[in-house]
């Protein structure tokens, strides 16, 4: 496989072409044994799921571990389950699958039977403090559970030793892996979190939604009751929540959240990073955005140094979700929330971190079709910017599913030149791309098709190469010089975008 790494803004493979990746999120958080009174871990993910994915064009893999199930008694690493996380690689290695190795947590530990995951039980210190078992959501704990928070703070303050353990134990893994070509990178701690000061952020976003609602006159109160008030209308109560209020709304709380980005979370990155590269300077390390940045709260993050120096192989690896996220209400995500926190971490990409972007958890799930135009929606957002995605998250079902349809798209794996643009058009079932190429390759430019090819329109040599029989690669050959491909794939475009038109205007 090729050696992927940073180039100013984009990712590169050892040839110099600029590479796009497109993939999912695959984690293992463990199960709770009633029996053995712990979490159980995979051990061994399914041959056919990997195989599936190369079919159906993914070249990324998130692939969530834990902390727990790593080191579950300090200072005694499970070897047998690192061994498993490596045969896993050398499956991903088969199929020409990159993977990044995320350090999963939710809610900081599973708390034995509770819903999160991350930390082993050796290393909550919530002091005086008892986890209780969130009540109406699993998110709960994180705006009011003091345990939670405790368990946190003493993470950020090293009380116990308990970061260096973290630390250490990230060293172990790295140098157990090795260079193993599947590696694409380290993401080192999923969805940071404040601790206490999270509680604050909290309160704040209410004390700001409250606030706002009753002094913005761009909020038609009259609407909102009677919204809330009428029978299968209180959901739509957010749609009067624009993108710009909904961003007066958050940004009361960023300097609680900037604070805990540059006088926590990036000296820690920095230290991690320190200790990974000391043992490997090849895999590329993720920033992620705190938790409560999900929701478009500024990130004041910057890029990760060691000793000193800016580290050359980093990129950011933001998340975001729509309000109504795991809730049944998904299926009204509203476009313009989700695109001003996108459009956020452009900002942030572009002026303060000066890296490639990477989105690491997007999307959810819903029942039915009718959410599905802000998927579409949202994979046209990222190929605007020429970011690269894994989705939030494989689940059984998954292939052949409606959703499924819509992320099996075409998009160019590797260009021999500079990406201009590239665009899925589903309702014309085109692919375009424009690139400028300033030198000569002894390798080609790749698409990856979802579809079977009806006509190819480039002005270079190609070959189709096909994966099994409906999905293929066009591999094409060109100059130096500005060049376009489009690609026309056989039958009738669709999109659940248009389809939502059509029926408003009915």
């Amino acid at each position: 496989m090729e050696k992927i790494s940073v180039s100013g803004r984009i990712l590169v493979d050892e040839y110099g072409r600029e590479r796009i990746f497109n993939g999912v999120n695959l984690c293992d958080k463990g199960s709770y044994d009633a029996d053995k009174k712990a979490r159980q871990y995979c051990y061994d993910w399914n041959d056919s799921i990997i195989e599936e994915f190369k079919k159906q064009g993914v070249n990324i893999v998130r692939l969530g571990i834990t902390w727990d199930a790593v080191e579950p008694e300090k200072g005694k690493y499970n070897d047998v389950y690192i061994e498993s996380i490596k045969r896993t690689l050398d499956k991903f290695e088969k199929a020409g699958i990159y993977a990044y190795i995320d350090m999963h947590q939710d809610l900081y530990s599973g708390w034995g039977n509770g819903p999160g995951d991350g930390a082993p039980a050796w290393a909550c210190h919530t002091d005086k403090y008892k986890y209780k078992n969130p009540r109406l959501v699993w998110a709960e704990s994180y705006f009011i559970s003091r345990a939670v928070h405790r368990a946190f703070d003493n993470f950020w303050d090293n009380k116990y030793g308990v970061q260096d353990a973290y630390k250490k134990m990230w060293a172990y893994l790295v140098k157990k892996l090795g260079n193993h070509p599947a590696i694409f990178g380290y993401d080192i701690m999923n969805e940071p979190f404040l601790g206490k000061d999270g509680g604050k952020v909290f309160f704040t976003l209410i004390g700001s939604l409250i606030a706002t609602t009753l002094t913005d006159k761009r909020i038609s109160k009259k609407e909102l009751i009677k919204r809330a008030l009428t029978k299968g209308q209180a959901v739509h109560v957010l749609d009067l929540y624009t993108a710009d209020i909904f961003g007066k709304i958050v940004n009361k709380a960023a300097p609680i959240v900037n604070k805990f980005d540059l006088g926590r979370y990036m000296p820690f990155l920095d230290s991690a990073a320190k200790e990974i590269r000391k043992i490997s300077q090849e895999p590329i390390l993720f920033i992620e955005n705190s938790y409560y940045s999900n929701l478009g709260i500024k990130f004041a993050g910057r890029p990760i140094e060691v000793d000193g120096e800016r580290d050359k192989n980093q990129l950011f690896a933001p998340h975001a979700y729509d309000l109504m996220v795991d809730t049944p209400a998904y299926k009204y995500a509203h476009n313009g929330r989700v695109k001003s926190i996108f459009d956020r971490r452009r900002q942030e990409q572009l002026e303060n971190l000066d890296m490639p972007l990477l989105v690491g958890e997007w999307g959810g799930f819903s029942e039915g079709t009718e959410w599905l135009d802000h998927i579409e929606f949202l994979l046209d957002l990222f190929d605007s910017y020429k970011w690269s995605n894994t989705y939030w998250a494989y689940f059984d079902g998954l292939f052949g599913s409606p959703l499924w349809d819509v992320l099996k798209r075409p998009y160019p794996r590797a260009v021999t030149g500079k990406i201009e643009c590239y665009k899925h058009d589903r309702d014309e079932n085109t692919f375009t791309l424009t690139y400028e190429q300033d030198k000569d390759f002894d390798v080609p430019t790749e698409i990856f098709a979802h579809k079977p090819i009806e006509n190819i329109e480039t002005d270079g040599e190609y070959e189709v190469a096909e994966i099994d029989g409906c999905s293929s690669v066009i591999k094409i050959k060109t100059d130096k010089g500005k060049h376009t491909v489009k690609v026309k794939f056989a039958g009738d475009g669709f999109s659940y975008t248009s389809q939502k038109k059509k029926q408003i205007m009915k």
